[in-house]
């Protein structure tokens, strides 16, 4: 399965973007998806996840309450709402994907598939 992840942007603190996790090559709707981001001189960490079914959702603490997770099957695209961002939000945000179900990944080395980022940049 192929990932495209679009959606970043440059924007304001406070404000909010709307990044997707279009796949192609196959249907995902079996997959489970997730997020991550890495922002410069540090290492990739876990942002969100969905279940294959679009039930169960998981956050990093640091995003809880403010970015949501979602998937539409028929689109076979996931995205993630970020709202109230913060300037250390700032990092490029990678999409992944694996067929484990029903287990959610929250670990960067349990997906296999991977999109090929998308910037985000938080001004203050």
């Amino acid at each position: 399965v192929q990932l495209q992840a679009s959606g970043g942007g440059l924007v304001q603190s406070g404000g909010s973007l709307r990044l997707s996790c279009a796949a192609s090559g196959r249907t995902f709707s079996s997959y489970a998806v997730g997020w991550f981001r890495q922002a410069p001189g540090k290492e990739r960490e876990f942002v969100a996840a969905i279940s294959w079914s679009g039930s169960d959702t998981f956050y990093a603490d640091s995003v809880k309450g403010r970015f949501t997770i979602s998937r539409d099957k028929a689109k076979n695209t996931v995205y993630l709402q970020m709202n109230s961002l913060k300037p250390e939000d700032t990092a490029v945000y990678y999409c992944a994907a694996e067929n484990v179900s029903p287990v959610v990944p929250t670990v960067m080395d349990e997906y296999a598939y991977w999109g090929q980022g998308t910037q985000v940049t938080v001004s203050s």
